[in-house]
């Protein structure tokens, strides 16, 4: 079969029409094949008009030969329909005109769901003095006047201050004489809020001493810090408690920063956090266990097992000298290992959890 496009077009010449020439065959009965387009060409309808004019002398009557020239066109139109051959050119044009008037419609439509009222700053200020807590992240994520006011001093010392109790047990550093200072204001009173506000607090209490699952935050995260110490408690015999801080890398970071929001110079000291990416990984074992240094070295493998003696559990900790890459596999790799075991407790801390420790600025 010919390909569509090539088609060959029927070309007429003005010079060839005539009264004998042109017939109502070569419109009625015409290949689609050899005329794609059911309009008249220019000068067929010219010659015709012409011709019609000479052979009716209707030349001073424009209507009458207005009437046969469309007559004419309508059978060739209708013969050609059934084809469903277009004038390409003309379809195009038409689509074109089609899709600017959608776009000029969305434009419109958009401008006009765009319209509304912007409130000044000192609006919602007034409005954060009522919002919980725990809807800080909504409150900020309602527009960019609202997102500047949870970057402001006074926002999180009134927050501070409509929680705070006069016989709450807080640690020194997070006493309302540290409020005053506007170097890590934020991140101090986030941290007082678990201890002031109940349902923060009511969180904390519910953690289990051992996690139903092994946690998978902390992979990929570089240890920074390593400590142990000798807890005494009930037990006649002493426990040990090992202590790794970690902090996040950039691998491990979520993309899309560059689009964030620009904190404003004046409040950067309020939202300096120097353990915001920082996790501790706290377990106590029933005995001292001698273990290698790690500082500096990057966590590939955390898991926590039951022990041999199916009583505790035991914990276990691979090491690596660079982030473990997503095509290899965890078994191929060497590393150091520190075991755990027996294990009495597992606690994961985040920076703002209550016994997480800290320096006495922040």
């Amino acid at each position: 079969m010919p390909k569509k496009g090539n088609r060959k077009r029927l070309k007429f010449r003005a010079s060839d029409v005539c009264s004998e020439s042109v017939t109502v065959a070569d419109y009625a009965d015409a290949d689609p094949a050899v005329v794609k387009s059911g309009r008249v060409k220019k000068a067929v309808a010219n010659a015709v008009e012409k011709e019609v004019k000479l052979l009716c002398g209707l030349e001073a009557s424009q209507g009458a030969v207005e009437e046969v020239l469309s007559s004419t066109v309508g059978v060739a139109g209708e013969a050609l329909d059934s084809s469903d051959d277009l004038d390409p050119e003309e379809d195009g044009g038409n689509e074109n005109k089609v899709g600017r008037k959608k776009k000029n419609k969305r434009r419109k439509e958009s401008s006009e769901s765009s319209d509304g009222e912007e409130y000044p700053v000192d609006i919602w200020l007034v409005l954060s003095s009522y919002i919980r807590p725990e809807d800080v992240c909504r409150f900020a994520l309602i527009c960019r006047n609202a997102w500047t006011v949870t970057c402001t001093a006074a926002f999180w010392t009134r927050l501070y201050k409509r929680h705070y109790k006069m016989d709450a047990d807080l640690p020194c550093r997070l006493q309302p004489d540290s409020v005053d200072r506007m170097c890590c204001l934020r991140a101090r009173v986030i941290r007082s809020l678990f201890h002031l506000y109940e349902p923060f607090s009511m969180r904390v209490s519910k953690i289990p001493a051992l996690p139903e699952s092994t946690p998978t935050t902390l992979l990929n995260s570089k240890c920074l810090l390593f400590w142990f110490k000798k807890i005494l408690g009930t037990r006649p015999e002493a426990m040990w408690e090992f202590n790794f801080k970690f902090i996040k890398q950039d691998g491990n970071k979520k993309n899309g920063s560059a689009k964030s929001l620009r904190m404003p110079r004046q409040y950067e000291d309020v939202h300096t956090n120097s353990d915001s990416d920082c996790y501790v990984l706290q377990v106590t074992t029933l005995n001292y266990i001698l273990t290698p240094v790690v500082m500096g070295m990057t966590l590939t493998l955390f898991t926590i097992n039951v022990s041999t003696d199916m009583r505790h559990h035991r914990v276990r900790l691979v090491f690596q000298d660079s982030p473990l890459h997503r095509t290899k596999k965890r078994g191929e790799q060497g590393g150091t290992q520190v075991v755990l075991d027996p294990v009495h407790s597992v606690r994961l801390m985040d920076w703002w959890h209550p016994q997480y420790p800290s320096s006495p600025h922040t």
